[in-house]
C-alpha cells in the first residue's frame, strides 16, 4: 500500500521509492500535491486549455516530488466509469488521487440543453432550478466515482455568483443545498468541501461566514484557497485558525499585496488582462509563513496543493516547469518542506 512518505526520485525513474522522512518535518500529516490548473495553454481568446494526459500529469508530479493530483472535473470525466484505472496509474507512480476538482460530467451524458439568450444562470447551488438535479448528480458521483478512486473529500466552487452578491435568501440556498449534498456524500466517506472562489458565491467574508454558521460541520467543510481568500479582502491566516477544524485542503496560490484587506476585489475583466494569480512565493499578497504557523501548531491532516494556473503568454514567468519550480522552491526555502530542489528543466509538460 503507497504510505505518504517523501520519495526519490531520477529523471528517468517511473515508480517512486518511498523514503522514510516526511516532507513537513514539523507536521508529518501534511501531503503535498497539485492540481491539474497548471497543466494548459491560453488559446487566442484567453482561455486556458487544460491537458488531459493523466499519463505525463501524473508522471511530472512524480518528477517534482510532490505526492498527490487533484485533477479539475474536465480531466477527471474521462475516468468516471473506471475508477480503480485512474487509482492504479496513480498508484504506479507512488501517488494518489488527492480531491477532484468540481461535477465531472459522465461519459455519454447529453449535454445540457442551453439557456435562451440573455437568461440568468439557473444557481442550482443557491437553490434555483436543476437543485435536486445536482444533488443526485453529487450523490452518484462520491458513490460512484469518488469512493471507489479512494478520495475522502471534495472540492467544489458551487457556480457563478449573482450580480451584486448573493441575497440573503440564496445564502440560504447555498447552506441548505450544501448540508443535503454533504449528508448524503458522508455516507460513501466523502466530504463535501466548499471552496470559497472569487466570482464565486462565498467570495467575501459576510457570504462565507454566513454559510459556514448555517450548515452542519459533520457535512460541510472547507477548502481553503489562500489566493482567493486574499483576493476575497480576507486575512487568510486568521480565517484559517478560526476555521481549522473544517478545512480538509489547502489550495496553494499567491496573489499581491494590494489586494490585502480590499473591500472590492478585482474583476473577472482585471483577471483577463492579467492574471491576479501567482506562484507560491511569488506575488508577496499571501502570508505563507503565518499559514504554515497555524497548520503546524494545530496539526494539520490532509492535503496542501498547489492550485497555480497556467503561465500565459509573455506574462514574464516562464514555461509552465518554471512555474511549477518556482513554489517548490519557495516551499523549500521559505518554508523548509523537503521536496527535492526544483531546476525549472526536466519538466515533461509541453506546450503543442
Amino acid at each position: 500500500m503507497f504510505t505518504r512518505r517523501h520519495f526519490i526520485v531520477t529523471s528517468t525513474a517511473l515508480t517512486a521509492t518511498p523514503a522514510f522522512a516526511a516532507l513537513d518535518a514539523k507536521d508529518a500529516d501534511i501531503k503535498f500535491g497539485t492540481t491539474g490548473s497548471i497543466y494548459g495553454v491560453w488559446n487566442k481568446n484567453g482561455d486556458m486549455i487544460k491537458s488531459q494526459d493523466m499519463r505525463m500529469m501524473l508522471s511530472d508530479i512524480q518528477h517534482y516530488g510532490l505526492e498527490g493530483f487533484e485533477p479539475y472535473s474536465d480531466q477527471a470525466a474521462p475516468w468516471y466509469n473506471k475508477p480503480l484505472e485512474l487509482k492504479t496509474l496513480a498508484e504506479e507512480f507512488g501517488l494518489q488521487i488527492a480531491s477532484v476538482g468540481d461535477l465531472p460530467i459522465k461519459p455519454s451524458t447529453p449535454p445540457a440543453p442551453k439557456p435562451a439568450p440573455g437568461a440568468p444562470p439557473n444557481y442550482s447551488w443557491l437553490g434555483g432550478d436543476g437543485q435536486k438535479k445536482l444533488i443526485a448528480d453529487m450523490e452518484a458521483c462520491a458513490r460512484d466515482f469518488l469512493q471507489p478512486l479512494g478520495v475522502d473529500h471534495w472540492k467544489n466552487n458551487m457556480g457563478p455568483r449573482p450580480p451584486g452578491g448573493p441575497s440573503k435568501d440564496q445564502l440560504k440556498g447555498l447552506a441548505d443545498t450544501a448540508n443535503e449534498i454533504g449528508m448524503r456524500t458522508k455516507k460513501y466517506g466523502v466530504r463535501l468541501s466548499l471552496h470559497a472562489h472569487m466570482w464565486g458565491p462565498m467570495e467575501r467574508e459576510p457570504d462565507f461566514r454566513y454559510v459556514m454558521e448555517h450548515t452542519d460541520p459533520s457535512y460541510v467543510y472547507l477548502i481553503m484557497d489562500t489566493g482567493h481568500n486574499v483576493l476575497g479582502g480576507m486575512d487568510v491566516v486568521k480565517i484559517s485558525d478560526e476555521f481549522f477544524s473544517r478545512i480538509t485542503e489547502f489550495h496553494l496560490k499567491d496573489t499581491f499585496p494590494q489586494y490585502r484587506g480590499n473591500k472590492a476585489g478585482p474583476t473577472p475583466a482585471d483577471h483577463k488582462k492579467k492574471s491576479v494569480y501567482a506562484s507560491v512565493g511569488q506575488g508577496g499578497g499571501v502570508d505563507f509563513p503565518g499559514l504554515f504557523a497555524v497548520m503546524r501548531k494545530k496539526h494539520f491532516k490532509g492535503w496542501a496543493v498547489f492550485d497555480i494556473d497556467a503561465p500565459r503568454p509573455g506574462d514574464g514567468t516562464g514555461s509552465v516547469d518554471d512555474n511549477i519550480a518556482a513554489s517548490v522552491n519557495y516551499m523549500r526555502s521559505a518554508l523548509g518542506v523537503k521536496l527535492p530542489a526544483a531546476t525549472g528543466k526536466g519538466g515533461l509538460f509541453k506546450e503543442t
